[in-house]
C-alpha cells in the first residue's frame, strides 16, 4: 500500500510498505479522510517529539474494511473514527483515572503508524462509529472536537458571563461554537487575520476583533468594564497569554490550550494572579470525551469550515498550505478513488 511517512529531520516520503495485518481484537480500516493540524507541521519542523519512521496523521476518520475474530459492534463498510492515543495502564496517571497524563502513552500519526495510509490498523477500542450521513471530513474532526470538549471542562465557563477566544483557526473556531453551546455571552474571538475573523463570526462569535489594533474601548464595552470571566488561548503563545492576564476579569480563569515552541517564556506578574485570584490552567488531549465528541458532530456548525483537500501526494503541500491558512482546514483523502478537491 502507499503512505506517507516522517523519517525525521524534516524528511517525508510517499512509499510502499506493507499491508498491515489486524490481529483478533483489531480493525482494518480505510481511511477516507484526514485532517491535517499544526501537530503535524510541528512534528516535521522538528518542534513536537515523534518516532520516526512513522506514517503520520491522528484526525482520522476511515470504513471499516474487515474485524477481528474478537470483535463486536463494528460492521464492515461502517465509518469510524479513531481515538488516536494508547496508554501503557500502569503509571499512576493511568491508575488514578488520569490516562492523557500518562509519560509512555503512544499516538497513532505521532508514535505509531497513522492515517495517511491506504490502509490501518488501530485496536477496536479505538474505534467509534459516527451516525449516518455525517461526512468523512466532519467525521475526521472527532479528534480536535474531543480535545477542545476537554478544555471546556477545564475552563468551566458560566453562561451569561463574557468569554475570549484568541486564535481562530480550526480548534479556535471549535472553541468559539462550544462557547455558544455552554451559554458564554458574549463571546469575543481575537484574530489578525480577517479570514479567520470571518470564520469566527460563522462561527457564532458575538464580537470579532483584531488584536494588532488599540482594542480597549471595544474590550470594555464587551465585558462591562470588568474584564473576561474566561479566556482561552487557542495559539499557543507566550504573548497571549500575556494578553488574556492582562484582559482577565477579577476570579478569572484562563486555558492555555494552544501547543507554543518549548522555548517561549511570559512576563507573568505572580502578585497580580494572586491579588485577582486568576486561575491558569493546562489541557490537554482528550481524555474520555471522543464518544461526547461524536455526539456534538451534528450539533456543531462545521458546515462552515472552509476546506481544501489533497491526495497522498499532496502531502507537503497540504502542510504548507495549514501553515499558510489557505483555507478553513485541509484534509488528506488517501483513497485512490478520491481525487483531490
Amino acid at each position: 500500500m502507499k503512505a506517507v511517512r516522517y523519517h525525521g529531520d524534516g524528511t517525508l516520503l510517499l512509499e510502499d510498505i506493507a499491508d498491515p495485518r489486524p490481529g483478533p481484537e483489531d480493525v482494518l480500516l480505510a481511511p477516507e479522510a484526514v485532517g491535517v493540524c499544526g501537530t503535524d507541521t510541528h512534528i516535521v519542523s522538528g518542534h513536537f517529539v515523534s518516532r520516526p519512521p512513522v506514517v503520520l496523521g491522528h484526525e482520522i476518520a476511515a470504513r471499516v474494511l474487515a474485524v477481528g475474530e474478537r470483535v463486536d459492534g463494528l460492521d464492515v463498510g461502517q465509518l469510524i473514527t479513531v481515538e488516536p492515543h494508547l496508554y501503557c495502564g500502569r503509571c499512576t496517571p493511568c491508575q488514578t483515572g488520569r490516562q492523557h497524563l500518562c509519560p509512555d502513552r503512544r499516538a497513532p500519526g505521532v508514535h505509531l503508524d497513522g492515517g495517511m495510509a491506504e490502509r490501518l490498523v488501530v485496536p477496536a477500542t479505538l474505534a467509534y462509529p459516527v451516525p449516518d450521513g455525517v461526512p468523512a471530513e466532519h467525521a475526521a474532526m472527532t479528534e480536535p472536537i474531543a480535545c477542545c470538549v476537554h478544555g471546556m471542562d477545564r475552563l468551566a465557563p458560566s453562561s451569561g458571563l463574557p468569554l475570549a477566544v484568541f486564535g481562530a483557526g480550526p480548534a479556535g473556531a471549535i472553541m468559539i461554537a462550544l462557547a455558544k453551546l455552554a451559554g458564554a455571552y458574549p463571546v469575543v474571538a481575537f484574530d489578525p487575520q480577517e479570514t479567520r475573523r470571518d470564520l469566527a463570526r460563522r462561527m457564532g462569535a458575538d464580537v470579532v476583533l483584531d488584536p494588532r489594533q488599540d482594542v480597549t474601548h471595544e474590550v470594555a464595552s464587551a465585558t462591562g468594564g470588568d474584564g473576561f470571566a474566561a479566556v482561552i488561548d487557542a495559539v499557543g503563545s507566550a504573548r497571549v497569554l500575556e494578553q488574556a492576564v492582562s484582559m482577565s476579569a477579577r476570579g478569572g480563569r484562563i486555558l492555555v490550550f494552544g501547543v507554543s515552541d518549548p522555548a517561549e517564556r511570559a512576563d507573568l506578574s505572580p502578585n497580580d494572579i494572586y491579588q485577582r485570584e486568576l486561575t491558569i490552567l493546562g489541557t490537554a488531549l482528550n481524555p474520555y470525551t471522543h464518544r461526547r465528541a461524536v455526539s456534538l458532530l451534528q450539533r456543531l456548525p462545521l458546515h462552515e469550515l472552509r476546506t481544501r483537500s489533497f491526495g497522498l501526494d499532496g502531502v507537503p503541500d497540504a502542510l504548507e498550505a495549514q501553515r499558510g491558512g489557505v483555507a478553513d482546514k485541509i484534509f488528506i483523502r488517501p483513497q485512490p478513488t478520491e481525487a483531490p478537491a
